[in-house]
């Protein structure tokens, strides 16, 4: 029997969750290349490695992005003698961090909230890779452009406050382009503050005053970030 215009038809209601999984499935079927088992089998967890594979500023155009600049900026300090690659490498670390963040950039970023993987699992894998990364190319860069030990690792410091700046505003604001605004400028004020107290721009990176507000700084961000991230109760 015909049922009546404008009536729903009776029947079971569709398993929105069985379709939602078949549509992961198809995202996610891609097959892992060797990056991704090895991370699978460093961080014991298929699904967070894919999600660190996925990683914005991890993916290859940044990746390139990042290397060029780095190397643009050894050749700029060997020919003008002054730090570029340790004023760059806080503000570059800083954007990258900040687009760690996945709403609105992240083309897995639905995906990966509906992992078994908690979201500050997600979150902290990737923005240590991202750290770690930009770190490396910072101090490879350093070393290529000869400059002295206390600059060139003088800046990790600053570049770990202004890390972990960025990523607190971002979780806060749910927002990359927040975080990645707020690193670039809080980064941009210490460094013409400290400009304008010494004369010298490296000050911001070689003064030692520095180091104990950065890292008192970073754990303060680090804090905002944990609790942004926490997992409601009642939610595994």
């Amino acid at each position: 029997m015909n049922s009546a215009p404008g009536r729903v038809p009776d029947g079971p209601e569709p398993d929105l969750e069985r379709v939602w999984l078949g549509v992961a499935s198809e995202v996610w079927r891609r097959r892992p290349g060797p990056c991704e088992r090895l991370a699978a089998r460093a961080l014991r967890s298929p699904g967070l490695a894919r999600a660190l594979l996925t990683t914005p500023s991890l993916l290859l155009p940044w990746l390139v992005a990042s290397v060029l600049v780095f190397a643009l900026g050894a050749v700029a300090s060997v020919g003008t003698g002054q730090p570029v690659v340790a004023l760059a490498a806080p503000a570059l670390a800083a954007v990258a961090v900040a687009y760690a963040y996945g709403p609105g950039l992240d083309p897995a970023w639905e995906l990966s909230r509906s992992m078994a993987v908690s979201d500050r699992s997600v979150l902290l894998a990737r923005v240590l890779a991202v750290f770690a990364l930009d770190a490396a190319l910072g101090l490879l860069a350093s070393a290529v452009s000869g400059a002295a030990a206390a600059v060139a690792f003088g800046w990790l410091a600053p570049m770990t406050a202004v890390s972990a700046l960025a990523l607190a505003v971002a979780t806060t604001a749910r927002s990359p382009n927040a975080g990645a605004a707020a690193g670039m400028g809080a980064w941009a004020i210490a460094v013409l503050s400290g400009q304008s107290a010494t004369g010298r721009v490296a000050e911001a990176v070689t003064g030692s005053a520095f180091v104990l507000p950065c890292l008192a700084l970073a754990a303060g961000c680090s804090v905002v970030v944990l609790v942004m991230t926490r997992t409601p109760k009642g939610l595994s």
